[in-house]
């Protein structure tokens, strides 16, 4: 399973990529493993302000939709628009071209509640 080290994790199975104040999210390879082909990804929050623990948007497989959760309170500020046309990034590619969203960070200090590359593992292998 492919758990690259430099980027945050959140219990949701997010990933979080955080450069400066902004922050690149995703879901993780083990998300979109137990997820299957994905279909569908839909993001209705560009442009607004999104708490931590909130919906920002959903993911829809084969077998089933998933809802999306915000990791960090921020400003969605852009959203991957390959997606739409080529939603099975997030299988191929899911740390890369499959990325879902940009936020711009409210807080920084909420990183500190993220989980780390062995933190997750940890997670799924349970």
């Amino acid at each position: 399973m492919n758990l690259p080290v430099e980027l945050k994790y959140t219990k949701d199975h997010e990933w979080i990529k955080i450069e400066g104040n902004i922050a690149t999210v995703g879901i993780t390879d083990f998300a979109q493993g137990e997820l299957g082909d994905i279909v569908y990804v839909d993001v209705d929050t560009l442009d607004d302000t999104v708490e931590e623990g909130e919906v920002f948007g959903s993911v829809e497989a084969v077998k089933t939709v998933s809802d999306l959760f915000m990791p960090l309170t921020g400003e969605v500020v852009a959203f991957n628009e390959e997606l739409e046309e080529d939603p099975e990034l997030v299988n191929t590619d899911p740390y890369g071209k499959g990325w879902m969203i940009k936020l711009e960070l409210s807080d920084s200090s909420q990183i500190a509640n993220l989980l780390d590359a062995a933190s997750y593992k940890t997670l799924i292998e349970g």
